[in-house]
């Protein structure tokens, strides 16, 4: 019988391998070297279980403990430099491949931050931090404003995910069935996403395009 910290480690490690390809692909796309690709491989596909594990202090961290973390990732980034234009011909199923990665990481995360006593609001934000956390720091290394801060419903999808294993825990369902629903919802909501552009309401007009749109509004820098 497979035990929910065996069930949390094989979605982990699954996780791992998906994001690590995505961050691999992001290397690849800003002509970095073999070293760099493989950084940030293991960048996006291990660091927001890092921050995770620091947060809630289950130090060290799994992904520096456990060498299997190292090789899923280094294993996506090397399939991904060996064979981009294989994986760059896989980009609509990628965008499938990140939202099962995004789901896995969010059920994941919140089930550990349950299991070290948070209380349901926090066990949600981490397990939502889970998922987006290596994306956000692969991004900050490619000097790039963020995914999630722009992105079709992504943060809000992983919440929803990890809110449902929260609430599973509390009205006492078993992990499997509240990681299988949350990993449905959050999954659900990304293709959803992916599918129609759904997005989150911007401003209408930022300041800078105010004063674009009238230069006369800019103040006077004297």
């Amino acid at each position: 019988m497979i035990t929910i910290e065996t069930f949390v480690h094989v979605l982990d490690l699954v996780g791992t391998f998906v994001f690590a390809i995505s961050g691999a692909v992001a290397a690849v796309n800003r002509r970095l070297d073999i070293f760099g690709i493989l950084v940030l491989s293991f960048v996006a596909g291990n660091f927001g279980g890092i921050t995770r594990d620091l947060l809630i202090g289950a130090v060290p961290p799994a992904a520096l403990t456990d060498s299997r973390y190292l090789l899923v990732s280094v294993l996506a980034g090397l399939i991904t430099f060996f064979w981009y234009a294989g994986v760059d011909r896989l980009r609509s199923p990628m965008l499938l491949f990140d939202a099962a990665g995004l789901s896995l990481f969010a059920v994941a995360g919140a089930q550990k931050a349950i299991e070290f006593g948070l209380n349901p609001g926090m066990a949600a934000l981490l397990g939502m931090l889970t998922g987006i956390g290596g994306g956000m720091t692969r991004d900050v290394l490619l000097a790039e404003i963020p995914q999630v801060l722009r992105s079709d419903l992504y943060a809000i999808a992983a919440l929803a995910g990890a809110s449902i294993v929260v609430i599973g825990d509390k009205l006492g369902l078993s992990y499997g069935i509240s990681a299988l629903a949350g990993g449905l919802l959050c999954f659900g909501l990304r293709f959803m996403a992916i599918r129609y552009d759904w997005r989150l309401p911007v401003a209408h007009l930022s300041a800078r395009g105010r004063v674009a749109a009238d230069p006369s509004n800019e103040e006077d820098p004297r």
